[in-house]
């Protein structure tokens, strides 16, 4: 009934909708929200970032707070569907504290190169292991009430040249490498909205892509709103396709006056424009938006039931890559003298670069963590390490005061000119010394004309040298101590180059100074910022480089040689990996590698913690003891590792994406990252593993790999049955004991490989996984199903999803490399009519 009176209620609004305000309704009112149709009561509907955090539209005014989940590889690599189900119901009761109706998430683009600048936000390089956990995060979500918002769609794997890149794909390779999480999302997850990518595919933009449009509608039935990625869209052929609406607004591609146009040339009939206004207003009614259509006031709601699932799933995400002699966990009567290293152990990266990030309620840093809760029992020294910024950090916010005296903000005064005329508009305070905006315009202010100062005073910690830099995408002018250091306030760009689509982008602006400073005086500073002409960013920045010490790699060593461990931490930032940009090597920045390999000289027993969302090279590999890959964990990180380095958890991940030696050996390597406007996907099926196996090369860590603090047995492997028909799916059972003496988390993988199939197809492939948790000394079998369209291929000859009768083998391991137990299964064919049920064709 509650579908019958959904179809009733948007059958009447769409008649009753003049054509003018359906035109109005196939693009955003500005950048977060749709328009909204007083006269019917159609409500405006409001979406936010993003898929590790909900962001609210008061992000880039750092006045909003908000919880920081761990980012997509995290949580693809706990393997836990249940784990990251969980998470998306958290997110969704944080969308409804910023007001908004839909997430825009998850991303499920595929780990398909190393250096791309946004793989920490995906899953996996896996389709199957990426369906997986995308269809778990959209029913959390939507579980609540609140859309999911599937993206992007597809083959934007790569942040370089993002915006025009053709990414040249063969229709086998999309259909079983690049559509099937789009797939399992739409027809399991039932997913509520989609966005599409900013790249074109085959030539085509997926904003106006027939072919991409057709699969997603016409195939699979999707019954939802499919919006384009902020800017995403390029032509006048975007009315005339299937797009349903355009976003930020306003339109440019889908204003009134193009619809209408394209409307009298007879491209597009009104027939079309109710299809795009009736997917709105059903998304819509899915998320209540009818019911409870007045704004809702954002609000920053830091829920302690979030900080357990935070902290739970950062248990889970950490892979223990290696722990030679058992170094890990840490026992004091061991190693009761620790020298931890590195400046993540203070700085930590918890989340990535770009639209996910978001402003946490908090972060708990490493060594504060491993401090407070085993500082009695280990002598524990630190030593910084050197600096790997690529731009110096905010200042310290244990240094900041607003003008009203408020600890850790920065008083904030906006005016509604560029010559901070007048009266402010508006006064807040800000946490830290960056703001940055989006967009053309927002519901508080028109982007495209104001000016602030940002002021309050700067306690040193310490006496010596600091090194202030001021970056801006603007006007900007720094003083401090009563002195102007820094002024490009008269700054007006005399050349500004055009964009993707034409649009003038505003020039990044930076410029340093050096003082002397004393430790326990308070300095005041204001920064003045004002827009100019152009551009879709404004950015103001205030950094710092503090003192440094002499011989940052010199003090770590000493450290090291006087403990009985060293604990070094290693990684990126969202300055490194981040939207925008790829990485550009594989090559941790700075002198870290150098750090690493002099200190496990010093100290035989090293442990590595790598603080990064994609892989890195590891030189020092041979020469340290253990290495923790700990990812982006979001705001309870802290907590996270220390449990796992201290063992009161075991460390739960498993790698979701293959850890090549060298970047050289990665399968795109070749192709990577394309020229003359297209990048050829020339591995084709051969992403990730299955390439390493079907080349035959060793990786430095395989797919799925992850060692755990116990010892598991694979005992035996049984098959429902040893020979089903075509459409058929079979339970695999696998029993596995925990061999050792604590209790510990495995992953069972089941591969599969086809033995006589007519067209090539990879060694193995993964079709089911479980995770499980034993007891010491616990034997446990485990069912893990295998469906029937596991053992299908595409054959683009047919255009059409084939099973062929025949042998296949079943394989279960640890990883795609550590094959454990193995079993042959055959395929029968059966009748038409039974293959016309299974939606395959026999072969």
């Amino acid at each position: 009934m509650k579908g019958a009176r959904m179809q009733d209620r948007v059958e009447t609004l769409l008649q009753s909708l003049t054509l003018d305000e359906k035109i109005k309704l196939l693009a955003g009112a500005d950048t977060w929200h749709t328009h909204a149709i007083p006269r019917l009561g159609i409500p405006a509907l409001k979406v936010t970032d993003g898929p590790n955090g909900v962001r609210g539209t008061q992000k880039d005014t750092r006045s909003q707070t908000s919880a920081s989940f761990p980012v997509g590889t995290a949580m693809g690599a706990t393997w836990n569907p249940d784990l990251v189900r969980e998470i998306g119901e958290a997110l969704a009761e944080e969308v409804k504290t910023k007001g908004a109706h839909v997430l825009l998430g998850p991303t499920v683009n595929m780990h398909r190169h190393p250096l791309a600048g946004r793989n920490f936000e995906c899953f996996a390089e896996d389709p199957y292991l990426m369906a997986r956990m995308a269809v778990a995060y959209i029913q959390g979500v939507q579980s609540q009430g609140v859309g999911a918002c599937i993206k992007h769609y597809v083959c934007n794997d790569q942040e370089f040249e993002r915006f025009s890149i053709s990414a040249e794909v063969d229709e086998r390779t999309l259909r079983e490498i690049y559509l099937p999480p789009f797939k399992a999302a739409v027809q399991e997850a039932g997913v509520w909205t989609l966005m599409t990518a900013y790249n074109r595919v085959n030539g085509v933009y997926a904003s106006e892509n027939s072919h991409l449009f057709d699969i997603l509608k016409d195939e699979w039935g999707f019954d939802g709103l499919a919006l384009s990625d902020w800017y995403g869209t390029y032509s006048d052929r975007v009315p005339l396709e299937r797009l349903d609406l355009e976003m930020p607004g306003p339109g440019r591609w889908m204003a009134p006056e193009k619809v209408r146009a394209a409307l009298e040339r007879g491209e597009i009939t009104e027939a079309d424009i109710d299809d795009k206004v009736r997917r709105l207003l059903r998304t819509l009614e899915r998320v209540g938006a009818f019911e409870d259509s007045a704004p809702k006031e954002e609000r920053s709601v830091d829920n302690p039931r979030h900080h357990e699932i935070i902290r739970r799933a950062g248990r889970e995400a950490i892979v223990l890559l290696k722990n030679e002699d058992n170094v890990l966990p840490l026992d004091a009567s061991r190693f009761p003298r620790l020298a931890v290293i590195g400046r993540p152990a203070t700085e930590v990266s918890f989340q990535g670069g770009g639209s996910s990030e978001v402003n946490p309620h908090y972060v708990v840093q490493p060594l504060d963590a491993m401090r407070e809760r085993y500082g009695e029992a280990f002598q524990m020294t630190y030593a910084l390490g050197p600096a790997f910024y690529r731009n110096f950090p905010l200042l310290d916010t244990r240094g900041l005061r607003a003008e009203d005296g408020t600890p850790g903000k920065v008083t904030v005064r906006q005016y509604d000119n560029t010559e901070l005329e007048g009266e402010p508009s508006k006064v807040f305070l800000a946490e830290g010394t960056q703001l940055a905006w989006f967009g053309e315009q927002i519901s508080e202010f028109d982007l495209r004309s104001f000016s602030l100062t940002m002021s309050g005073t700067w306690t040193p910690p310490v006496s010596g040298t600091y090194t202030f830099s001021m970056a801006t995408v603007g006007r900007g002018r720094f003083e401090f101590d009563g002195k102007t250091l820094l002024d490009w306030w008269e700054y007006i760009p005399e050349e500004q180059p055009q964009n993707f689509d034409g649009m003038v982008s505003v020039p990044w602006r930076q410029e340093e100074v050096t003082l002397e400073l004393e430790a326990g005086r308070e300095y005041p500073f204001r920064v003045d910022f004002a827009v100019v002409p152009g551009g879709r960013w404004r950015t103001i920045r205030l950094g710092v480089l503090p003192p440094q010490p002499a011989d940052p790699i010199g003090e770590a060593v000493a450290l090291a040689r006087e403990a009985d461990a060293a604990v070094v931490f290693v990684g990126l930032t969202p300055e490194w990996e981040s939207e925008g940009s790829d990485r550009e090597s594989m090559d941790l920045p700075g002198e870290q590698n150098e750090l690493v390999a002099r200190v496990a000289e010093a100290n035989p027993n090293t442990i590595v913690i790598v603080n990064a969302g994609s892989p890195v090279h590891m030189p020092w590999l041979d020469k340290v003891k253990a290495v923790l890959q700990v990812w982006y964990l979001g705001q309870e990180m802290g907590n996270a590792i220390t449990d796992v380095l201290f063992g009161e958890a075991d460390p739960g991940g498993r790698l979701p994406t293959t850890f090549p030696k060298r970047l050289q050996d990665s399968p795109a390597y070749i192709n990577y990252p394309g020229e003359n406007g297209r990048v050829y996907y020339g591995e084709r099926l051969y992403v990730g593993y299955r390439y390493y196996d079907k080349k035959e090369i060793e990786p430095l860590f395989p797919f799925g790999h992850g060692l755990s603090y116990t010892t598991f047995s694979y005992d035996a492997l049984e098959l429902a049955a040893d020979q089903v028909r075509v459409g058929e799916g079979v339970d695999v059972h696998v029993t596995i004991t925990n061999q050792g003496a604590r209790r510990g988390q495995e992953v069972v993988q089941v591969y599969l490989h086809d033995v006589e199939s007519s067209l090539p197809r990879p060694p193995k492939e993964l079709k089911g996984f479980a995770k499980v948790t034993l007891e010491p000394g616990e034997t446990r079998t485990v069912t893990i199903h295998l469906r029937p369209d596991a053992f299908a291929f595409y054959d683009d000859k047919r255009g059409a999803w084939v099973v062929e009768p025949g042998a296949f083998e079943v394989l279960v391991g640890r990883s795609a490399a550590d094959i454990r137990l193995r079993a042959r299964l055959d395929i029968v064919d059966k009748t038409t009519e039974a293959l016309e049920a299974g939606n395959v064709l026999a072969g």
